[in-house]
């Protein structure tokens, strides 16, 4: 029986996000990456960018000369990773185990599903655009790299699949560039054996490539020939969850810090429920002025998912961190051990009773 494995991504998720966080980018061409000023490259640029002629790693400046209508916004990582956790989440309502793949990205193995593979991967996309206002493109084929490439022919949204008995076809024109692991130096290689497409590669014959190339050209060989035995490591919850943010000034109050706890521990239980799990382990990291980082962690008696109780478990390390008078310019917590179900959260009663 042929595997039947898919991948889902948002194209350009950085510079989607952005969009989906601006209605004023709705309609422009959007390019994310370092300060302009600085030399900054582009790391993410939506479709739109691309088609102009926009290429990741181009310096930001040179993005905005070839596609002078675009936007330029600074990366901000603790957004995209915030947004690529509601994205998994979401993906999981429609499989349970998943497997991540960078942000924005993930793939499952739907082996034994009750439903067509494409009645899922639609039902990905309608969820991924109506929660999260993104766009998904999903690619279904027999191993990861093939869903990969499957994913790779929807240009925004849409969903590609290469049948069960079709990869030599589809495979066979394609550059060697498209092969996984070949970059421009092995490409060159390639190419001076003559092999300017993935048909090529597979004529030069595995003991060939394995002569030439090494170990990495039996790799080469077997992904030109449509081979990808790869397992979807997936997981049906997250192994662990955190949130950080920037103290304004320099705060040594411990009111004020068990404050922005307080905060950190409401996204968190956001999160939990979202992904329906609970922590069975805390840890809370605080950053002063020097850089320096304490870390003070707890394992807990029972696993724990409300805001309250996050709040003072995490107050409680907080008190233990003995930073003394020095500032704090950053603080988080983080959990761990996350086990599925809120068992053993339960607030103690304060008047029996009650």
């Amino acid at each position: 029986m042929a595997r039947e494995i898919l991948f889902a991504e948002v194209p350009g998720f950085y510079a989607a996000v952005e969009r989906a966080d601006d209605a004023r980018l709705a309609l422009r061409p959007v390019v994310v990456g370092g300060d302009p000023r600085k030399r900054g490259r582009v790391q993410s640029a939506t479709a739109d960018a691309l088609a102009a002629g926009v290429e990741l790693d181009m310096p930001i400046l040179e993005a905005l000369q070839r596609c002078p209508g675009a936007r330029a916004v600074p990366t901000d990582m603790q957004r995209y990773r915030e947004v690529d956790r509601r994205f998994v989440a979401t993906l999981r309502r429609s499989v349970p185990r998943i497997e991540s793949f960078g942000l924005g990205a993930a793939f499952a193995d739907l082996a034994g599903a009750p439903v067509p593979a494409e009645q899922i991967g639609d039902a990905m996309r309608r969820a991924v655009r109506e929660e999260l206002a993104l766009p998904l493109r999903v690619g279904l084929a027999s191993g990861k790299f093939l869903a990969r490439l499957a994913a790779g022919e929807v240009v925004d949204e849409g969903i590609f699949r290469i049948p069960a008995g079709s990869e030599d076809r589809f495979l066979a024109p394609l550059p060697v560039v498209r092969l996984e692991g070949v970059g421009k130096k092995t490409a060159a290689a390639l190419a001076e054996l003559g092999a300017h497409t993935i048909a090529e590669v597979v004529a030069l014959g595995r003991d060939r490539l394995h002569a030439e190339l090494g170990v990495h050209g039996l790799r080469i060989f077997a992904l030109a020939s449509g081979r990808d035995d790869e397992p979807v490591r997936g997981s049906r919850h997250p192994k662990s969850l955190s949130r950080e943010s920037r103290v304004a000034g320099d705060e040594t109050d411990f009111a004020a810090l068990s404050e922005q706890v307080a905060g950190l521990a409401h996204q968190l239980e956001q999160e939990l429920a979202r992904n329906g799990v609970a922590a069975s382990r805390i840890a809370v990291k605080l950053r002063d002025e020097s850089g320096e980082v304490v870390t003070r962690t707890r394992t807990l008696a029972a696993p724990i998912a409300s805001a309250a109780t996050l709040h003072e478990q995490a107050q409680a390390l907080l008190s233990l961190a003995g930073m003394g008078a020095r500032s704090i310019r950053g603080i988080g917590i983080q959990l761990f051990d996350l086990v599925p179900g809120r068992e053993g959260d339960r607030q103690l009663r304060l008047f029996p009773g009650e």
